[in-house]
């Protein structure tokens, strides 16, 4: 018969941490995958809009009632704030991504986020706003009925929510009303040029892709830094033939290389570790001491026909466990599993893995850059 807490502490031991290395480092990667091409990238947009058909789930201040006000003012309705009473409506700042190659009339999500003190924005209706970019410029507006992954129910006594009221998005609501196309070539000496940017910076990675380019265009990448390359675009090449090349240079595979690295989350207890972390010869010894506390009431109740009172005394319980760690020695350049496994033996929850961890680094003996989150 299988001993029940053994089975629960062999059950801790495999939930204690998450280790996530590649299954090979020799794994080749296109470079369309891992790299960015310059100048193509979204622009953020923003504006302050109105949301109507609360309700009486909207603001309870004037900001929204004077912000009616100027709309319909616009309309040729001249009304005081002070009239238009009620919790109907909502301020909101909408947010959202003009796309690098967005064209006149194309459409785009916007977030919608209130600004006052509005409960929900279930059931509202953005009213047409302008988002402008940090130029001041206005490139798109816009409006819709706004969408909520979520919902809310209220009674007098309680009341229960389901994620955010208070945020919600709008599909397609952003139609775009000024272009601004990115360009993803530049002139440089004469030249036309590509510049290739990595996600993860790295000499070997940004090596290998330019011997990769130049395998298909002779002496055309050239490497600037870890992360960016270079590509000179070919002088009998016409810019209707850029896009064609754009693709050509980003089809290749290659090798990508990583540095030894561990992240630690303190706040969940997440722990990865790439696939080159090792560390050098030293020891561990780890201990813990347990401290368990219980409130108990005991309860003092008089005899029958005695004057006596009723009386709650409260009795606490402690109870004190120290557990001696054992000593564990670890070879020189021990291996991802082989550093799980070690440290799973001396029984380390997340909190003395990160701790471990950070000693090793410390000590020296953690060959890998170690990020806390």
């Amino acid at each position: 018969m299988t001993n029940p807490s053994r089975f629960r502490l062999q059950t801790h031991l495999l939930l204690v941490t998450i280790l996530i290395w590649p299954l090979s480092s020799l794994r080749a990667e296109r470079i369309k995958d891992i790299v960015d091409i310059k100048g193509i990238r979204s622009n953020p947009l923003s504006g302050i809009g109105l949301v109507v058909g609360l309700g009486d789930n909207g603001d309870s201040g004037g900001m929204s009632q004077q912000m009616l006000t100027n709309i319909l003012r616009g309309t040729g309705l001249v009304l005081p704030p002070s009239v238009l009473k009620g919790k109907n409506n909502a301020v909101v700042i909408v947010t959202g991504q003009l796309g690098p190659f967005a064209r006149e009339g194309s459409r785009f999500d916007v977030n919608v986020s209130a600004i006052g003190d509005a409960k929900s924005l279930s059931g509202g209706t953005l009213v047409a706003t302008p988002l402008r970019g940090l130029d001041g410029q206005t490139y798109a507006v816009a409006a819709g009925s706004i969408s909520l992954a979520g919902w809310i129910a209220t009674g007098e006594q309680a009341s229960v929510t389901k994620n955010h009221q208070t945020v919600g998005r709008i599909p397609g609501g952003a139609t775009v009303e000024l272009e601004e196309l990115s360009s993803y070539f530049e002139f440089l000496g004469g030249k036309r040029i590509v510049t290739l940017e990595l996600r993860n910076n790295d000499f070997s990675t940004a090596i290998r892709i330019a011997e990769a380019i130049n395998e298909t265009y002779p002496e055309s990448a050239v490497v600037l830094d870890p992360g960016t390359i270079r590509v000179a675009i070919p002088d009998h090449m016409q810019n209707s033939q850029i896009p064609g090349f754009v693709v050509a240079i980003q089809a290749p595979s290659v090798t990508v290389d990583m540095e030894a690295t561990v992240v630690v989350n303190e706040r969940t207890g997440t722990i990865v570790v790439g696939e080159h972390v090792a560390i050098s010869a030293t020891a561990i010894a780890h201990g813990s001491l347990v401290i368990s506390i219980s409130e108990t009431e005991n309860v003092s109740q008089p005899g029958p026909f005695s004057p006596g009172q009723t009386v709650a005394s409260p009795q606490t319980n402690l109870e004190v466990e120290e557990a001696t760690g054992s000593l564990i020695l670890l070879p020189h350049a021990v291996t991802v599993s082989e550093l799980a496994n070690a440290l799973n033996r001396i029984g380390t929850n997340p909190g003395d893995l990160i701790a471990i961890l950070a000693a090793l680094q410390r000590q020296g003996s953690l060959q890998a850059k170690l990020i806390i989150m």
